[in-house]
């Protein structure tokens, strides 16, 4: 960087001073009616003067208005190239998206709109500051998204466009609350994984390899650099971006067939523009959010989830749409009997081998759609923006072209059968594919907690299908001492066999951040399989191994964890077929004792001392906590439920 002088910052060429000061202004007409001068009001007459000022032809500003939302970022040259960078490949293309759809609302004589509202990087801001951001802005973007609905009050419909883990939870967020309104979501896609290295994951433990000398630094530096295959789309495995999109497929939002599509291929614009079309059929047969967006499709939207072996902060994302859309949250309790009802159907990173793009090629959801159906398990009933039920979608997906075309596309490209990465519930159960959440309660988790059991490393689970583990703990109330402790091969460090427990990261403490840097460590490292996480904070989605997080009540709401002391010995126990776990103090000081006698001597302790919230916290994610556990905490989807945070603003 190059210091610049006051006369190169200050003075300018001198023809800029050339200034005009009047101009002709647009020629023609608006479309104005007596009856619009006389009864409609003021903001729709000036909004055709706008609309013209912008440049758009007058004569055709009567047309249909439509918005489109999108969670762009960065700026691109038109061969691609950047201009300035976004934060993830996740926004960077999906301008082309929204280009795409406006160009088949014009080819359907409508008038579009578009408006943006970007999205943050939860890879990029792993183990910083940002991350405490991050939860809490879902909830900033989605009232950001809605107001941005509002203030465009001659919009016939909306179609959102969006790709990652905040962007697009808060684009169905937003949605779900137009209920009044047709809408359509656009997922934004999946980045291709590169041809030779490292998916988008594991590249992100190339530190912690490094500092265990099993990664050379030619190595971590060569394998950091081209671990995006393709430069948009989210990660190409099956975490928060990934599973959103499946989920918001599966509630109907998106048209069949639209999750995963891989980024900047004419498969994923062709996608845009029947997108764009389907809108404009909804509007012309008065088909909105709330028929859309129902109890039966959150319903469906649980099952897919499970079948896909998806994130686990879907536990937080779908409660807060159904919240939107006025319907009843679903409950652990409700989770939990999907998880038991539902096989994992699909093998991808990072529960398995295949990258996201071969998930779609594979048949996507409507694929495992399919399988569902056979197993009696989807309401098909439910209405999608196709206009038609599940049921009609589903008898057209199993005859279409476009299913057997793409399902051979895979054999021919990458070798690979499609029924070996989205399979039957027979195939599924002999490649030892279990189902994909357990919620563990115990002395340490009296309200409960969450592990997405199918991703626990096969060779630590036992032959009846139990993952036992017992071990000392090693508590740490910041991450950065957790993940130093991990890259510390000396006797400081974490060893195998440690339980490692970290606090003070739920919402109250660091606004519920992702520790994405801890799991992925622990999994990419040779002995990290043996290391067990417990936690108040929560995971990304790509994350696996032996990890327990959402501890309810974290340790700042005077949760038991928060009392766990070094070297206590805790017991976990998850049955990967029951779904069924426990996690408990069963220990202290070379005693040991039941898990009934470890919750009297958790209530006779006083919290640790070292107890607080993270000193970087933000003031913004400080009242985005307060309020969300107003209305209802983690369980409930960490969101503003008004009535609750108003009663509780007058006791």
């Amino acid at each position: 960087m190059n210091a610049t002088g006051f006369q190169a910052l200050v003075e300018s060429d001198r023809g800029t001073f050339e200034v005009q000061t009047a101009a002709a202004g647009p020629a023609g007409r608006l479309p104005l009616t007596a009856e619009m001068l006389l009864e409609r009001p003021s903001g729709d007459v000036f909004g055709l003067t706008q609309n013209a000022g912008m440049g758009w032809d007058p004569r055709e500003l009567g047309r249909p208005q439509f918005l489109m939302l999108g969670t762009n970022g960065g700026l691109r040259a038109a061969d691609g190239r950047p201009i300035a960078l976004g934060y993830h490949t996740g926004h960077w293309e999906i301008g082309l998206l929204m280009q795409a759809a406006a160009e088949e609302l014009v080819a359907q004589e409508c008038l579009p709109f578009a408006a943006f509202c970007s999205d943050p990087c939860d890879g990029r801001t792993q183990g910083t500051v940002g991350m405490m951001d991050s939860l809490a802005y879902r909830n900033d973007a989605a009232i950001v998204l809605r107001r941005l609905v509002r203030s465009l009050p001659t919009r016939r419909g909306v179609l959102g466009i969006a790709t990652c883990d905040k962007g697009l939870p808060a684009m169905m967020m937003t949605l779900a609350a137009m209920r009044a309104l047709p809408v359509v979501l656009v997922p934004g896609g999946v980045t291709l994984p590169p041809t030779n290295g490292e998916d988008a994951g594991k590249v992100q433990s190339i530190g912690a390899r490094f500092a265990h000398g099993e990664l050379t630094l030619e190595q971590a530096q060569d394998l950091g650099c081209r671990a995006c295959g393709s430069p948009g789309g989210g990660c190409q495995f099956l975490g928060t971006a990934a599973t959103s999109q499946v989920v918001g497929e599966a509630l109907g939002l998106s048209l069949p067939h639209s999750a995963l599509a891989p980024s900047g291929q004419p498969i994923w614009t062709d996608m845009a523009r029947r997108s764009a079309r389907a809108l404009v059929s909804l509007a012309a047969r008065g088909i909105t959010a709330a028929s859309i967006v129902t109890d039966a499709a959150i319903r469906n939207a649980m099952v897919v989830h499970a079948a896909f072996g998806g994130s686990t902060n879907l536990l937080l994302h779908t409660p807060a749409i159904a919240h939107a859309a006025g319907l009843r949250r679903p409950t652990v309790e409700d989770w939990s009997a999907v998880n038991r009802r539902v096989p994992r159907l699909v093998d991808t990173l990072p529960n398995g081998p295949h990258p996201t793009v071969r998930a779609f090629l594979a048949g996507g959801v409507p694929e495992v759609m399919l399988h569902l159906r056979r197993l009696g398990l989807l309401e098909e009933s439910a209405l999608t923006v196709s206009g038609e039920t599940l049921s009609r979608v589903l008898d057209w997906w199993e005859g279409s072209e476009r299913r057997h075309v793409l399902r051979e596309r895979l054999r021919r490209a990458d070798g690979v059968a499609p029924e070996d990465v989205i399979m039957d519930p027979e195939r599924a159960r002999a490649r030892g594919l279990t189902s994909t959440v357990t919620f563990p309660r115990g002395n340490l988790a009296p309200e409960g907690s969450v592990i997405k059991s199918t991703a626990i490393d096969p060779s630590v689970v036992d032959a009846d299908g139990i993952y036992r583990k017992t071990g000392p703990a090693r508590v740490f109330v910041r991450e950065k001492d957790a993940i130093a402790a991990i890259k510390n091969p000396g006797p400081g460090g974490i060893k195998s066999g440690d339980v490692l427990v970290l606090i003070c990261r739920g919402p109250l403490g660091a606004g519920m951040e992702e520790i994405y840097q801890i799991t992925a460590a622990l999994k990419h490292l040779s002995f990290g399989k043996h290391v067990a996480v417990i936690t108040d904070a929560r995971f990304s989605g790509v994350s696996t191994g032996a990890c327990i997080g959402h501890v309810g009540p974290e340790a700042l709401a005077g949760g038991p964890i928060g009392k766990v002391r070094d070297g206590d010995t805790i017991r976990i126990v998850i049955d990967r077929n029951r779904l069924e776990g426990s996690v408990d103090l069963v220990g202290e000081a070379g005693r040991a004792f039941s898990a009934e006698d470890g919750a009297r001597v958790l209530a006779s302790r006083a919290p640790r001392p070292d107890l607080s919230p993270d000193p970087d916290i933000p003031d913004d994610t400080r009242l985005w906590a307060a309020l969300q556990q107003a209305g209802g905490g983690t369980w409930g989807g960490c969101v503003y439920d008004v009535d609750a945070i108003i009663g509780a603003l007058r006791r």
